[in-house]
């Protein structure tokens, strides 16, 4: 999970803090020197840490935070806003030129950063916006990558301008753009070429491409597991061909964060996107005031809330809000459930926003919950119609059967019918502790994840 082990850290050591009533100058230069280590192990950039720390510090030893009333808490705060400060303070978006104009993204990045991907899911993030992107499948050297970028685009519905691999990149740029102008697209997005380092060839292509179709912007992806190396190929892109903006990939993945703290300061260019998955959804614009609350363990409500309105249908909502409340659903209510919740990103995405969630999560596979969730899916998929529409049919042949159909042991099917009419059982007692008001229904699954985990909502 994201910022896993920074986040664990600076609660430590901001918990220290609050036990204590009045700090001593000693008290705070204690723990900041902690602070220092947590972002120097999480793999963020020397220097960024040293003029960080050099601001957090100016501000935190003054009159005003050691004779506060709430001292702990104002140095959380002074951080928390110095977070933000490092990270670009505030959101930028990707320029584009107005009306029918056409305006050229090239896409640019190493190898293995995801880079065709994120270029369609960021066509289908412009085309949600009102948008008209086309794809130029400019990669003429990496097999199969003109066949990866037509499949991504059909996947957002989004056309791709291929001409194969035999002609040169520039010379398929032109094509894209005239195409792109006669076709009334006002967003031409190229896919160039990765390689595995960075090398002079490479360098060169990427500025005759420029130059040949006039790039509005150029937007490099790097993979955020990287850590360092991804601010230093930031730097490098940035010094020898220039670039507007930086999507980081694979942030899901990383435990550090180092990246996501470093580039803007390095490169004095924003983070853009964030790729936090597989899915569409699972590209999200880059907040700085976010993420720094997500880094300080104070989770996003505001990015959960986005995310429930985009993905949640609202009359499937309210419906099943109703249900919950007269404890009249089923098992198609159940599995709806889930379907939601896979498309927020999963059970860990939704719980990594939730404020306070960190500690809680110690500990918890969530691999196997989601592994244990797509049981259950299986389970319910396996029943007939009648038996998903009306729970109180389920008897052992049934249970034999269905199990048998899912794959699973017996005993997991009885488990879900045991735990789904302890659900109901709770929902007749406790009217609306699921479905009342802006509570969208995800409740009941915790203790689907091996009863580990016990869900705020």
């Amino acid at each position: 999970m994201a910022f896993e082990s920074l986040t664990d850290k600076l609660q430590n050591v901001f918990k220290n803090l609050r036990k204590k009533g009045r700090l001593t100058e000693a008290d705070v230069k204690a723990a900041l020197k902690e602070v220092k280590m947590a972002l120097l192990e999480a793999d963020v950039s020397f220097k960024v840490v040293k003029q960080f720390m050099k601001a957090v510090q100016e501000r935190a030893i003054g009159q005003d935070v050691m004779s506060g009333l709430n001292p702990g808490q104002m140095v959380i705060k002074i951080v928390n806003e110095e977070l933000v400060r490092l990270m670009g303070s505030e959101t930028t978006e990707i320029a584009l030129k107005p009306g029918n104009e056409v305006t050229v993204l090239m896409m640019v990045g190493l190898q293995g950063a995801g880079k065709t991907t994120t270029t369609a899911k960021l066509a289908g993030k412009l085309k949600s916006k009102g948008r008209k992107p086309l794809l130029a499948a400019c990669d003429v050297y990496r097999p199969a990558a003109i066949k990866q970028l037509q499949v991504n685009g059909e996947k957002q519905g989004v056309e791709v301008f291929a001409m194969g691999d035999k002609n040169s990149p520039v010379d398929i740029a032109k094509a894209a753009y005239e195409h792109a102008k006669n076709e009334k697209y006002n967003v031409l997005i190229l896919d160039t070429a990765g390689r595995l380092h960075i090398d002079e060839s490479m360098m060169e292509e990427l500025i005759r491409i420029r130059e040949a179709v006039e790039v509005y912007q150029t937007l490099l992806v790097v993979d955020a597991m990287t850590g360092q190396d991804a601010v230093n190929v930031a730097g490098t892109f940035n010094d020898k061909v220039g670039i507007d903006g930086v999507i980081l990939t694979k942030l899901d993945g990383d435990t550090r964060g180092g990246a996501a703290l470093s580039i803007r300061s390095v490169t004095g260019k924003p983070i853009l996107y964030i790729g936090m998955g597989e899915k569409l959804s699972d590209l999200e614009q880059f907040y700085p005031d976010r993420m720094a609350s997500r880094i300080l363990g104070m989770g996003d409500i505001q990015s959960l809330i986005e995310k429930a309105a985009a993905e949640v249908d609202e009359e499937q909502a309210k419906e099943l809000s109703q249900k919950l409340r007269k404890a009249e659903f089923d098992y198609n209510d159940f599995l709806s459930q889930m379907q939601q919740i896979k498309k927020m990103g999963g059970m860990g995405s939704i719980l990594s926003m939730m404020p306070g969630m960190g500690s809680q999560l110690a500990g918890v596979d969530m691999d196997e919950g989601e592994r244990s969730l797509r049981r259950v899916e299986s389970i319910i998929l396996s029943m007939t119609k009648e038996e998903r529409a009306n729970p109180g049919l389920m008897n052992p042949s049934r249970k034999q059967r269905i199990a048998k159909g899912a794959g699973v042991d017996v005993s997991e099917v009885n488990r879900l019918v045991k735990q789904f009419d302890q659900m109901k059982k709770m929902m007749k007692q406790m009217p609306g502790l699921m479905g009342g008001g802006k509570r969208k229904g995800f409740g009941g699954l915790g203790s689907l994840m091996g009863g580990k985990l016990k869900l705020p909502f």
